[in-house]
């Protein structure tokens, strides 16, 4: 709010009249530079001098010599305007085509698998010098590196697998549910497995990040069940192999299944009854959320997802 109703008839040429005769010390000199009628230059002097009730400047033998109060104002009035210019300028937008960038992204591998090639693919296509950088999603989202920088992105699953954290903004990537995958050698009759015989085969585990929980186990000791595992592999692809040749059953995300199992070696049915679905969610720091480069790179995996038709 303004401190004086005076104030509210000011308007921006004003402002630069009062800037260009407090430097060039001549009504003359004013009217030429900011190409308006010396006339024009008195009114912006009245104005001003009513507004702030101060003489402002005063005629003498050698120019325009601006009071006390003029001196005192000079530095604020020069930030409004230059604020102003920025204000009509917005913020500095990212350009890939200009420069070369690295982005950091934290994510597990079924982005990998899943987004991060079209991602590639679309940069390359589009000849631009972006490198991406994949570091493997641990336990807790690391938030202190998300937060300082070091990471532009986290992909993580959802909903309620890792602590929330308020300072950091999210956005569902994908939904997907899980399927059983075996060798077709090892083909159950039913098309949907019972919890009993879900529990009742042996199961290899993908761990695609690291956890001390996983999405199915936690399921299953809700309803005071225990499956057993016989494996626990680093990637979809190792746990693939782990059960081809067996009668071993190895759940996978119905995406990466449709990816990755070759239905001339696999089969797959559906999961037991009850078994939650999932969410990849994208989350950046609120620090990160003006800055040009962090969102042009949110809206190419946003558009890596919907040409796919995963979203």
């Amino acid at each position: 709010m303004l401190n004086s109703n005076l104030l509210r008839k000011l308007d921006m040429q004003d402002l630069m009249v009062f800037i260009a005769v407090y430097q060039q010390s001549s009504v003359t000199g004013v009217s030429e530079a900011l190409f308006v009628s010396q006339s024009t230059v008195s009114y912006c002097l009245k104005k001003l001098r009513t507004s702030f009730e101060d003489d402002l400047f005063i005629n003498t033998r050698t120019g325009m010599r601006p009071t006390h109060k003029a001196c005192t104002m000079y530095a604020h009035v020069l930030k409004i305007l230059e604020s102003i210019n920025l204000c009509h300028a917005g913020p500095a937008t990212f350009d890939p085509t200009r420069q070369a960038v690295t982005f950091n992204i934290c994510a597990p591998e079924y982005f990998e698998h899943l987004i991060l090639p079209r991602l590639l693919k679309n940069f390359d296509f589009a000849d631009l010098p972006v490198i991406v950088n994949m570091h493997k999603l641990e336990t807790d989202i690391p938030a202190d590196e998300l937060r300082d920088g070091s990471l532009d992105l986290v992909i993580c699953f959802g909903p309620n697998f890792h602590r929330s954290h308020p300072d950091f903004k999210s956005q569902v990537l994908v939904e997907d549910d899980l399927v059983c995958v075996f060798d077709k050698r090892a083909t159950p009759l039913e098309p949907r497995f019972s919890l009993q015989a879900f529990v009742e085969r042996r199961h290899v585990f993908p761990t695609p990040w690291t956890s001390t929980t996983n999405m199915v186990d936690g399921w299953l000791a809700r309803q005071a069940y225990k499956r057993q595992i016989v494996a626990r592999a680093n990637s979809y692809s190792a746990a693939l192999k782990m059960i081809t040749g067996t009668d071993f059953i190895l759940t996978l995300p119905r995406r990466i299944q449709k990816l990755l199992a070759k239905d001339t070696i696999f089969n797959h049915c559906e999961a037991p009854n009850g078994l939650p679905g999932f969410t990849l969610n994208m989350q950046w720091s609120q620090n990160s959320d003006p800055d040009s480069a962090n969102t042009w790179l949110r809206d190419q995996v946003l558009k890596a997802c919907a040409e796919q038709g995963l979203s």
